[in-house]
């Protein structure tokens, strides 16, 4: 019987996620894993700072490349690969 410990559950779920820092979202591009309205492909165009200076960041704009539509969500979202894969696949 193979048994997992607490840390390689953790390590699992992490690999699963897509790497990401608030820091570096600027501009970076995106894949919608599931599309609508025919967008597929994202750029981050605008990373959402707090109004609070030393507040974390919470929110960025993604402009779709084949529209221009602008959609706003938190920045984790990012992370869940079974909605967004990094880059233009």
């Amino acid at each position: 019987m193979n048994i997992k410990s607490e840390n390689d559950v953790q390590r699992d779920a992490a690999l699963k996620q897509n790497r990401v820092h608030p820091k570096k979202l600027l501009l970076s591009k995106w894949t919608a894993v599931k599309p609508t309205h025919k967008e597929k492909h994202f750029w981050v165009n605008k990373v959402i700072e707090p109004e609070l200076i030393g507040q974390p960041v919470i929110e960025i704009e993604l402009e779709a490349a084949m529209t221009g539509r602008i959609i706003r969500l938190a920045w984790r979202t990012l992370k869940d690969t079974s909605q967004w894969r990094q880059g233009w696949v």
